[in-house]
């Protein structure tokens, strides 16, 4: 079916790189959204209106919630499909986000609300009327919520929207929710117990971690997140595949919403290159990452030794004692300044977010003490550097 749907309405579905359309596919999440949670709200309602059930009337009003917000999603993915103007060089994309933190509030706002009338039906309780024909109409809602959590978890892996996946988690807690609604009625009409009060509170702490969830989930790119290890390799493989560069290292990369990104990154040039010739390489390499990956990237050049046996035998040395501490260490930048008494090492040294600065001094007074078991003149110029790439908890 969801095959099917991008077949029928978006052109050129592979292309997910491309802003427009990226913007197809949530346009069209967006409208099944709001068709499906419109029709189920309708459904849920007369039911829960039928049933005297506080669960299942909360219930309806969260899939209303979740077609307000895929109304909000479709206003914001239109928003953000505008281009960039002189206030705005790098585009609106970001408004794809803002839109979904509105989301976020309207998801908690349910939340809230029902879990108060849950808490008056409890110290209220009233008879629920059963009907079976009421529990197969909710026992269908469960079955389209679970093909629509399917079809936006499809739809965000596609396009790599950490809204649509976040609305995919939403759409499978509401299968859960009607779920548990689902039993509390037939619990009630075997048993007599009245848990609808119980399970409409229940109800509406799912919603409201749901809420919590997607204001996470938008909150993470508009505040700034690390490089994910996967955009990491793409952009790092792509620079170093080129003749003339030997290495890169310290990668930023800054979000403007989806598929909209800048990234700065120091690529490695042999000092001996001419300087000209670097340089347009290194423009060539920003022209074509722009063309094929759709990042708009900056590169700084940085010479480095790639001729002199004897530093290049010191520099691997200092690599392997760095990676001897720890094997996430790295260094880049390696500078040697050779005398007759002293010889000084100059680098970069990148180690992971888990060490606290104030064990960088500790761990620069070890490295050298561990170079000076190889050449007693060696003296240590150490820059300690934090990552911005994602690092595996």
């Amino acid at each position: 079916m969801t095959s099917l749907l991008v077949k029928l309405f978006i052109k050129n579905e592979k292309n997910v790189d491309d802003v427009k359309v990226r913007t197809a596919y949530g346009v069209l999440a967006s409208i099944v959204g709001i068709l499906c949670n419109v029709f189920l709200f309708a459904c849920k309602l007369a039911v829960g209106m039928l049933l005297n059930s506080i669960a299942v009337i909360a219930d309806a009003f969260n899939n209303l919630s979740d077609a307000a917000s895929a109304v909000i999603s479709f206003i914001g993915i239109k928003m953000a499909e505008k281009p960039a103007d002189e206030k705005h060089p790098f585009g609106h994309g970001r408004m794809e986000y803002i839109a979904a933190f509105v989301v976020a509030f309207l998801v908690l706002q349910v939340g809230f609300s029902f879990f108060k009338d849950s808490f008056d039906k409890i110290r209220h309780p009233q008879q629920i009327v059963f009907q079976i024909s009421s529990i197969i109409i909710l026992v269908v809602s469960v079955i389209i919520k679970l093909w629509l959590g399917l079809f936006y978890r499809k739809l965000g892996k596609r396009i790599n929207s950490n809204v649509l996946q976040a609305t995919s988690t939403d759409a499978f807690g509401d299968a859960i929710i009607t779920s548990v609604t689902i039993v509390a009625i037939l619990v009630g009409y075997l048993t007599g117990l009245a848990i609808d009060g119980y399970a409409g509170i229940l109800v509406s702490l799912v919603v409201i971690w749901a809420g919590i969830g997607i204001a996470r989930e938008t909150l993470e790119p508009l505040i700034g997140q690390a490089v994910p290890p996967e955009v990491y390799l793409r952009i790092t493989q792509k620079v170093e595949s080129y003749e003339g560069i030997v290495g890169s290292h310290d990668l930023i990369v800054h979000n403007y919403g989806p598929s909209r990104n800048m990234a700065t990154i120091h690529a490695e040039v042999s000092k001996d290159a001419d300087i000209e010739d670097s340089h347009e390489l290194v423009d060539m390499i920003e022209r074509d990452v722009f063309k094929e990956l759709g990042i708009f990237l900056v590169i700084h050049m940085d010479p480095v030794e790639v001729k002199d046996e004897k530093i290049l035998q010191v520099r691997e040395q200092v690599q392997q004692k760095v990676e001897k501490i720890d094997p996430k260490f790295s260094i880049h930048d390696f500078r040697y300044v050779g005398g007759t008494t002293q010889i000084n090492l100059i680098f970069d040294l990148v180690v992971p977010r888990t060490y606290q600065q104030d064990q960088d001094e500790e761990i620069k007074h070890f490295i050298e003490e561990e170079l000076q078991k190889i050449d007693n003149r060696f003296r240590c110029k150490i820059t300690v550097e934090r990552s911005f790439i994602q690092e595996k908890s």
